[in-house]
């Protein structure tokens, strides 16, 4: 093959494939240049003036290397790996690096052999990260428990790319031996190790960072992005669903271009069809006034070169021919995504099929629960005075605020307030754990919500105003397999959507699925969440111990700041 790469290189030969007539993203200069791509089977071979056995006219087009995600978990597309590929390939992503965080934590190994097997028969290069925090912290029951002894096994399987974010940056930084294990494993298996450290500075940084950590996609001021650069991190700019941090953007200069990158994290069915995925990210950020070439340097090269992907993220000879020809550098709508340079998606749309999809036992049927009561929901307080919790739009930090609550024969009194109640069911293991809280500002009114997807040991979290709905609720989700529920207490009406792999993801196709989602979270709205939130996903950060301030396990309130439990009463 190689001596086939270099005739057609220096024209002695045709190119299978040449992009004609094309201006391209020239990444490592930092500009635009015009001339053809040559594509010989999965590389580029060259770029000028070519002949090929096929040829594409780009004329009036540009092409751009294939985008790279720096950080994805699939599970929060609520998509099987093959349909997730279906919505963000024909958007222009050719690579992500995948953490399956969330299944893991449900079905253990298997979640994580689940999505690898998944990911084989599509046009995507799917990087396996083997999670390091399952469960994120010890104050939650998880389906699996993944140790020091667990990383050791499995990191040096052939699947696994690296090691996944490590959000206990507290046992790394004190030095836990069971996750400073985690950590070594991976080192000696030569692994990346990805990081999640949400305002960690100082010598605590220096510490998190010894541990060889390279990346972070929690920053949120620009000391903490100037600090983490200075000190060799490389950044994600994120654009998920719930969470998206795209005004990091304007801390990016010609010193510190080359230490960011672009990520999704979490980002569900109805945004990646309706909206996109990275190009939608690279379209806002270019609106936001950054320059479209260095965008794209950040979902392509940067992330190339920050996990090792060698000959990729850029246009040139020997790299993959992973290509996107797109109609300009504003829009971003992909005509064409070559990927091993062979076309994959044209106008918006897959050409290749998802419609046979892996499917093993092993992470069906997960919701393990006992017969949910109404009087499972009473939540008594001491006194008149609570702690509740309450959340920004477009994040999923939290904080806490004391509240006047009134109580009644035992249970508290919502009507007339702007609180609801809070539950953390436990579904694993059936220890009957219920966490309970109160949450303060969401709008909500007339019955519950609930979810099997709660980041990240993935209980069952509800939300409502009765206790009887919120009971209701929690059956519903045990009886389809895990999902998103909604009961209107007036009418009696239960309105479900069915997740189906490991109560976190659909068996089905993503056109149907993101269509009832859809439909599922306008009726939340219509029963009075507030339009800042995403209806159900901001529900699934809430018992996230690892994120501050104030949080719900089904072990009970936890105040991450203090790292330890709290009482409810204030």
């Amino acid at each position: 093959m190689l001596e086939k790469y270099i005739n057609a290189a220096t024209r002695r030969v045709k190119s299978d494939l040449v992009l004609k007539n094309a201006t391209f993203v020239d990444v490592f200069s930092g500009c635009l240049k015009k001339g053809d791509i040559a594509v010989v089977g999965d590389r580029i071979v060259g770029t000028g003036e070519y002949e090929g056995e096929k040829e594409i006219d780009c004329k009036n087009l540009t092409v751009v290397p294939g985008y790279i995600d720096g950080h994805v978990h699939i599970e929060s597309s609520q998509l099987s790996p093959e349909e997730f590929a279906s919505l963000i390939v024909p958007r222009g992503t050719t690579a992500i690096i995948a953490d399956p965080h969330e299944i893991t934590n449900v079905c253990g190994m298997a979640g994580c052999e689940y999505i690898a097997n998944a990911s084989k028969n599509v046009p995507l290069d799917v990087l396996i990260q083997l999670p390091s925090c399952v469960p994120a912290t010890p104050f939650e029951t998880s389906g699996a428990v993944l140790a020091g002894k667990d990383i050791e096994e499995n990191i040096t399987n052939e699947y696994i790319f690296g090691l996944g974010e490590f959000m206990n940056y507290p046992g790394i930084i004190y030095c836990d031996p069971d996750t400073l294990k985690k950590v070594e494993a991976a080192h000696a298996a030569g692994k990346i190790i990805d990081g999640h450290a949400p305002a960690v500075y100082g010598y605590e940084l220096n510490g998190y960072l010894s541990a060889g950590i390279s990346t972070d996609h929690e920053c949120v001021t620009k000391e903490e992005i100037e600090e983490k650069i200075s000190k060799g991190v490389y950044v994600h700019i994120r654009h998920g669903s719930s969470t998206q941090n795209l005004g990091n953007a304007k801390y990016i200069t010609d010193a510190n271009m080359r230490r960011f990158l672009l990520c999704t994290d979490d980002r569900h069915a109805a945004d990646l069809k309706e909206k996109g995925h990275l190009d939608d990210a690279l379209r806002k950020l270019v609106a936001e006034g950054l320059d479209p070439v260095r965008a794209v340097i950040c979902a392509t090269l940067n992330a190339a070169e920050c996990y090792n992907l060698h000959f990729r993220g850029a246009i040139a000879p020997h790299y993959l021919a992973d290509l996107v020809v797109v109609d300009n550098l504003k829009n971003f709508n992909a005509k064409y995504v070559i990927k091993s340079g062979k076309l994959v998606a044209e106008n918006g749309k897959p050409l290749f099929d998802t419609s046979k999809r892996y499917l093993p036992g092993n992470v069906l049927n997960t919701v393990y629960l006992k017969h949910m009561k109404a009087e499972d929901f009473i939540l008594t307080l001491k006194g008149k005075r609570a702690r509740a919790i309450t959340i920004e739009p477009g994040g999923v930090v939290t904080g806490c605020e004391t509240v006047e609550v009134e109580s009644k024969n035992g249970d508290v009194v919502l009507k007339g307030t702007d609180i609801l109640k809070l539950a953390v069911v436990e579904r694993h293991k059936m220890t009957g754990n219920i966490g309970k809280g109160l949450f303060k500002g969401y709008g909500f009114k007339g019955g519950a919500l609930g979810i099997t997807i709660a980041h990240d040991s993935h209980n069952i979290i509800l939300m409502g105003d009765d206790n009887a709905s919120m009971a209701k609720a929690a059956n519903r989700l045990k009886e389809i397999g895990g999902g998103m529920v909604i009961v209107d207490s007036a009418s009696g009406e239960v309105h479900s959507l069915t997740l189906d792999i490991g109560g976190l993801m659909s068996s089905r196709d993503a056109e149907s699925l993101q269509s009832d989602s859809r439909a599922l979270i306008e009726r939340a709205h219509s029963m009075g969440v507030k339009r800042e939130y995403e209806a159900f996903m901001s529900l699934a950060f809430l018992s996230l111990a690892v994120i501050p301030k104030l949080k719900l396990t089904d072990a009970g309130l936890f105040d991450v700041e203090k790292f330890a439990f709290t009482d409810i009463n204030a």
